[in-house]
């Protein structure tokens, strides 16, 4: 990150963590300290972090290996809200931010994979250039997977919102979605991806299944 204070603030904000108290296996005596002037500087509003500091500092915590799995799922709902701007959506790409994030589509954690096809879909939903990313990147037969097969019901259907936030108006996403879904959820017809009826032949199927019971 641009200031190197805050693998600091990061390791110190999992060592002193209230889950990281509780947990048992945590260690007892943290030894990672903060400068108060530190701290101050990070913290303060004239000189705190942009959104881009802080977006790549919660996939931090998403990616650390002593992140408790709590603590990765708040980095992620605060990751989610900041990508709800399309500004901070397209600088997922700059900030080299797609590749963790999509990895995250096949942590062995349900509750990590349906964060990542949640925060997928948002990035994605209205914006073009973020469809082609997640279209170039190869994320899109991964969903496919995760709507059709994941054991969870809900990554089931983050997954499923996702694949129709990708595929809307954006035709090469759509050809890609059809070409990796099973044949039983194969569309008769070839799919428009500028009418919202079209895609739904497909998000729908999609949808109905991802609520059924395994």
């Amino acid at each position: 990150m641009s200031n190197p204070k805050f693998n600091d603030l990061l390791k110190w904000g999992i060592e002193n963590s209230e889950a990281s108290r509780n947990d048992p296996n945590a260690p007892k005596n943290p030894n990672t300290q903060l400068d108060p002037q530190t701290l101050q500087e990070i913290l303060s509003g004239m000189s705190g972090p942009s959104d881009a500091e802080m977006m790549k500092y919660k996939m931090d915590v998403i990616q650390h290996p002593d992140a408790t799995l709590e603590q990765k799922v708040i980095a992620f709902e605060d990751f989610e809200m900041m990508i709800q701007g399309i500004d901070n959506a397209n600088n997922i790409e700059s900030l080299k931010l797609w590749a963790p994030l999509i990895e995250q589509l096949g942590h062995e954690e349900a509750e990590l994979r349906k964060y990542a096809a949640w925060c997928a879909g948002t990035a994605v939903e209205n914006n073009v250039k973020a469809q082609e990313r997640l279209l170039l990147l190869g994320a899109l037969p991964t969903l496919v997977k995760l709507a059709t097969e994941d054991t969870n019901e809900a990554v089931r259907k983050k997954a499923v919102r996702a694949l129709s936030c990708a595929t809307r108006n954006y035709q090469p996403a759509l050809d890609a979605v059809v070409d990796s879904v099973p044949s039983t959820f194969k569309p008769e017809k070839e799919l428009d991806a500028g009418d919202m009826d079209s895609v739904d032949i497909l998000i729908d199927k999609l949808r109905a299944d991802a609520t059924r019971a395994r």
